[in-house]
């Protein structure tokens, strides 16, 4: 007869069942759950139907369930290494290879290397990165350039030393590489200007900010003069004046947007981030109104389900409130933490998008 251990639980409000639930991957390795009428121990990600929850008890380790009388199920086998632990060694020696070629490597040449199909290479690089190859191999480009400049090198020889092959193939992409001309982003974007409103609003003062190419912050607090020195933090480099009649209308846009949601702003943004912040920030702004993810949830909808704690850290590096809506983000259990404009003004925003 299976025996049960006294450390187990099974309560339905557990965060662990709704991982079995969503059969999600980021708590694989981190728990274990068994169920009692097939005398079989799983993943929390397994392929397997899902049990009914007072058949299920929770192991923090697999000794732990075979222990108890459990085996292992054949579908997830638990007891054999995480898979993205299995290529973890294969993926670092794939990243220097790249971040040592001076040319683009494709997806075909990679796989060669890496002795496997270029759609599983593909799917295990992801997996481990949160980016395929080609958007890691954007990315440190990107970062070569941003070194360059400003190390002194001129515009043209940055562009090449960092593998853009010509300047022209550069200027294509340029405001979306750098959120500026290379010649101002070497000289440490000094001659950025930005404009910003301010205005109250139920969840306290809001603060709008615009460059020439669009709203680069939205930030939430309690007065205008703290909202103006948290501007000043996030681009120190850059002038700052009164916004004109035009940005003052954004602004009355926004704060329509947090009294009432639901008609959403089409407002163009000058947001800067790495290639995986953007992927992240354009998920985002697919969340329905009203409605609310998981970090984890975000992570697998991205295809980059072990990447659960980038995604969070994506969210938190977010100017943009309310535009960019990170405030729909929850944890695993439904909990609101981590809102960088506070967890009170979140569950307002929540509030106000499912009362609509």
């Amino acid at each position: 007869m299976l025996k049960r251990p006294a450390t187990v639980t099974t309560q339905k409000q557990d965060p662990r069942w709704d991982a079995v639930v969503q059969r999600d991957r980021a708590w694989d390795g981190r728990f274990f759950f068994a169920v009692k009428t097939t005398g079989i121990y799983c993943r929390p990600s397994c392929g397997a139907r899902t049990p009914r929850v007072e058949n299920v008890l929770f192991f923090d380790t697999t000794a732990l369930a075979r222990e108890a009388g459990y085996r292992a199920c054949k579908r997830c086998k638990p007891d054999l290494p995480l898979v993205d632990t299995t290529h973890a060694a294969l993926v670092a020696r794939l990243c220097a290879l790249l971040d040592r070629a001076e040319h683009n490597v494709t997806l075909q040449a990679l796989a060669q290397h890496a002795d496997m199909g270029p759609f599983h290479l593909q799917r295990v690089f992801k997996a481990a990165t949160g980016l395929s190859p080609a958007q890691y191999q954007r990315a440190r480009r990107a970062q070569r350039l941003r070194t360059q400049l400003t190390q002194g090198n001129t515009v043209t020889n940055a562009i090449m030393d960092a593998g853009y092959g010509s300047n022209s193939r550069f200027y294509e992409n340029s405001d979306a590489i750098l959120g500026m001309t290379p010649t101002r982003y070497r000289d440490g974007g000094k001659t950025l200007h930005i404009q910003h409103c301010v205005a109250a609003c139920s969840l306290g003062t809001v603060l709008v900010a615009s460059t020439a190419q669009g709203v680069c912050a939205i930030l939430l607090g309690d007065n205008g003069d703290a909202l103006l020195e948290d501007l000043g933090r996030r681009f120190p480099k850059a002038t700052r004046a009164a916004g004109d009649a035009a940005l003052q209308r954004t602004l009355e846009d926004v704060i329509a947007a947090v009294e009432k949601p639901g008609a959403g702003l089409g407002l163009p943004l000058d947001v800067q981030g790495t290639a995986f912040q953007q992927r992240v920030w354009d998920a985002l702004r697919k969340i329905p109104v009203g409605t609310t993810v998981t970090y984890a949830q975000l992570a697998q909808a991205l295809g980059a389900p072990r990447s659960t704690r980038a995604v969070a850290s994506a969210c938190a590096a977010n100017n943009v409130a309310v535009v960019i809506p990170c405030h729909r983000v929850v944890r695993a259990d439904g909990g609101l933490a981590g809102y960088a404009w506070g967890v009170e003004r979140k569950a307002g925003l929540l509030a106000r998008e499912k009362a609509r």
